[in-house]
């Protein structure tokens, strides 16, 4: 075909005629080329900078959120492979965030105690639909009378035993849960006040997920810049008109710490608001009973190292380390490149493409002082028995 234009046409025509193709092609299929093309953070960089190799923690490392009840079922397998990483990267102490009260609580402890007590802390979580029917409301535990009562009890029980050492909120708190005529339960419903006061008797912190990431609450489109995250888990969106609105969650939450200043509530995943450090930074100075915890959230903290530094700073006394793992190796090791190093450019996470944004982040290089406090200090001031497990990593630490 080539040949044959070459033979009849003269070359302007021929120059005229393959821009036309070129138009043609991208007017039939606008977003092919764009689709072809790999994320940025995929790319090899073109520039040359230092990398800094961090195997393992500087200091010991509490890591105040994982999760080890995968997919409903226990795997020692996994117990066992992932407490040698936490020898070989310095991680002390785990606080697992998965017995459920009043369901396998017992069998969550016997598994992460029988061979790991010293290494493991429990925090407990409240069965809210108990046997009902997760389509009808009206048959959930939480709308069962003494349901509170209920919990209060079981909690203080667990506490006095030394079996929990905290209780943790999931997401669904707020945009799933619903009250028995169906509409959503509202996280500072007044119901809930003997639970957030049981908590403060018992000097046990509260860790709440409340909402999620500003994108997902924004409609899935091109311009969404986690479209592609969404798009792989659709039901991590929250833009429907049938979901609260993000700040409305965050001020429910906001409420409930005000009116109970003597629990200490931790935000999960940094308040879900590592992408606006000034907001976060408002709900700091206001409720001096917040802390906050960066699980899975290097992304965010990571792209504007010269804020997030300077939060550090300010804040050091109130935040501390989570990962929201089991993760591999890989990704524990960017968490100690992030906070220790000054390296800059480099992915966020072993996968490929990361999976929370398409760009690459910059280590903050926080100094011993508040390395040590967001490692390990925070927790075990914060958490019933961390200082304990943790004492005997700190006597053969620099």
């Amino acid at each position: 075909m080539n040949e044959v234009c070459r033979k009849h046409f003269p070359k302007p025509i021929r120059i005229t005629l393959a821009l036309l193709c070129g138009l043609a092609v991208c007017l039939v299929s606008p977003r092919s080329l764009a689709q072809e093309l790999k994320p940025s953070a995929e790319k090899r960089p073109a520039m040359r900078v230092p990398i800094t190799h961090v195997e393992r923690a500087r200091y010991p490392v509490v890591d105040v959120h994982t999760h080890f009840l995968v997919k409903g079922r226990h795997d020692q397998e996994l117990l066992d492979r992932y407490v040698e990483w936490m020898d070989r990267n310095g991680i002390a102490v785990c606080v697992s965030l998965d017995a459920q009260i009043p369901g396998k609580i017992g069998e969550h402890i016997d598994f992460l105690w029988a061979h790991h007590q010293d290494r493991f802390v429990i925090f407990a979580n409240l069965d809210f639909l108990g046997n009902g029917d997760r389509e009808r409301p009206e048959t959930w535990a939480c709308n069962q009378t003494g349901f509170v009562r209920e919990m209060c009890e079981r909690l203080s029980n667990e506490a006095k035993r030394g079996r929990i050492s905290g209780l943790k909120f999931f997401k669904d708190f707020g945009l799933r849960y619903r009250n028995a005529d169906g509409s959503l339960i509202a996280i500072d419903d007044p119901r809930w006040d003997p639970i957030w006061e049981c908590c403060a008797q018992h000097k046990i912190p509260v860790i709440m997920h409340t909402a999620d990431p500003s994108a997902f609450f924004q409609p899935t489109d091109e311009d969404n810049e986690r479209s592609t995250e969404l798009k792989a888990h659709p039901e991590w969106s929250f833009a429907g008109s049938e979901y609260p609105s993000r700040a409305s969650l965050h001020e429910a939450r906001n409420r409930v710490l005000a009116r109970h200043p003597e629990t200490i509530f931790i935000g999960a995943h940094f308040a879900n608001d590592a992408e606006d450090l000034q907001e976060l930074s408002r709900w700091m100075d206001t409720y001096p009973n917040l802390t906050i915890e960066f699980a899975s959230r290097l992304n965010e903290l990571g792209r504007q190292p010269y804020s997030a530094r300077k939060f550090f700073e300010k804040y050091q006394d109130r935040i501390m380390l989570g990962t929201d793992g089991p993760f591999p190796e890989e990704r524990l090791r960017i968490y100690w490149r992030f906070l220790e190093t000054w390296d800059e450019y480099f992915l966020y996470s072993e996968k490929s493409p990361p999976p929370q944004g398409d760009w690459r982040i910059y280590g903050i290089g926080l100094p011993p002082e508040i390395l040590k406090k967001v490692y390990h200090a925070n927790a075990a001031r914060i958490i019933p028995g961390v200082a304990d497990r943790i004492a005997p990593f700190l006597s053969n630490s620099p």
